[in-house]
């Protein structure tokens, strides 16, 4: 007879575990203790085996018929349920142990080798303040575009718009990294295209008029604040690096007799030769004397021995003081300066300007130039640039005779 429900919860313990048959291989062990167990008997293969349906009376009868029934679903479609189990429990632990922040070191850690510090460093710190105190621990197959976006929207909450658009574009990449390792089915970053609203993108303020740079490098070399400082901003437009690699020039990298500074760019991790004109080099004879024995050129005010970098916001805080303001000049300003009027009033060839801006420039068969390709074009473009700011500074003309500046085009 198939058990009841009165049966199961009249059926005592006895010295010897019983088994209380329902049909259909189901029965209920009772151990001499009182614990009872569900079990379905049934055969795989040519094989007699055991499968356990649950505790009673967690899993009631009904339960447990319904149990036998899927079960017997499975043998009749040639699958085993103990394996099919096995696979699933061993699924889920898997799936488990791929936690986001574990899949995301590992993709990290493949990549790190060809990225600049600079830029491994932006990342991780965008994964360990932004993503793993919320996505860390969950297994990564688990993670749901809601529950993605709820987390760059904390990140968008903050005020920074571009923040959030980088940390979801990371995401995307670890994501695509799972899929490819087999750790995820999907990129569900994928699904929030659009969510967040654009960027609105804002060049950095830079004089390119003539007369306008003129009355910027009056202003500048009027400075009366430290030697460092002042050293440092009259540098600035003479060499126009970016800001972070002006303040932490190194004297071991400066060549003074062969008027070279070579450094490695810290965005791109790839080398630089700056050229150095005759006025760059009467600005760091001046300094020598006083940072000479440091290891930067321009060193912290607040540190004695030399060996700490000036702060990144000294310049903009002597320009700010000077009265020119950030919708008139900013540190990389000097750049964008440099970049336009090399182009368009010296005539200079792009590809020499981009070069020296340490931008990615190829040559005509798709390879990137080498630090010392045109160099000694390099060096007579700094000069006639340097050239040309005195002039602007003391109230030259700006403007050169047409055929000086053609011999400069391709031809």
């Amino acid at each position: 007879m198939n058990l009841t429900a009165q049966t199961i919860k009249n059926s005592k313990p006895a010295t010897k575990t019983r088994k209380l048959f329902d049909g259909g291989g189901l029965y209920l062990e009772v151990s001499p203790k009182g614990h009872k167990w569900w079990r379905l008997k049934y055969r795989f293969g040519g094989k007699e085996k055991k499968l356990s349906l649950g505790v009673y009376p967690d899993v009631t009868l009904k339960d447990a018929r319904d149990r036998r029934y899927q079960a017997r679903k499975l043998l009749d479609d040639g699958i085993d349920p103990s394996e099919r189990r096995r696979s699933i429990r061993d699924e889920i632990r898997t799936e488990a142990a791929n936690t986001f922040e574990l899949v995301a070191r590992e993709w990290f850690s493949g990549h790190e080798p060809t990225w600049a510090k600079s830029h491994s460093s932006k990342v991780m710190g965008r994964l360990e303040k932004n993503l793993f105190p919320w996505l860390g621990k969950k297994a990564i197959n688990s993670i749901k575009p809601q529950q993605l976006l709820e987390v760059i929207r904390k990140i968008e909450g903050r005020g920074v718009l571009e923040t959030a658009h980088r940390s979801l574009a990371t995401c995307g990449q670890v994501f695509r990294y799972a899929v490819a390792t087999g750790r995820a089915k999907r990129d569900v970053s994928a699904d929030l295209r659009g969510a967040l609203p654009p960027i609105k993108r804002k060049h950095f303020a830079a004089a390119t008029e003539p007369d306008k740079v003129a009355v910027l490098l009056r202003q500048l070399y009027g400075y009366s604040g430290t030697l460092i400082v002042e050293c440092a901003l009259q540098l600035a437009p003479l060499v126009f690096v970016r800001p972070g690699e002006l303040r932490r020039a190194k004297w071991r990298d400066i060549d003074l007799d062969t008027a070279e500074w070579r450094f490695v760019v810290s965005k791109t991790d790839t080398p630089l030769i700056v050229p150095l004109a005759r006025q760059s080099l009467e600005i760091l004879g001046e300094i020598e004397p006083l940072t000479g024995e440091g290891t930067y050129v321009f060193p912290s005010a607040r540190n004695n021995k030399g060996d700490r970098a000036m702060s990144d916001n000294a310049i903009l805080a002597a320009m700010r003081a000077m009265g020119i303001s950030k919708d008139e000049m900013c540190g990389h300003g000097f750049r964008a300066m440099a970049r336009t009027m090399l182009d368009e009033i010296l005539g200079y060839r792009p590809d020499l300007i981009e070069q020296q801006l340490a931008h990615q420039v190829r040559d005509p068969n798709g390879r990137a130039y080498n630090r010392t390709k045109h160099l000694a074009e390099r060096r007579v473009m700094m000069q006639d640039w340097a050239d040309y700011l005195d002039r602007l500074r003391m109230s030259y003309a700006p403007e050169i005779p047409k055929f000086e500046r053609d011999i400069h085009r391709p031809r």
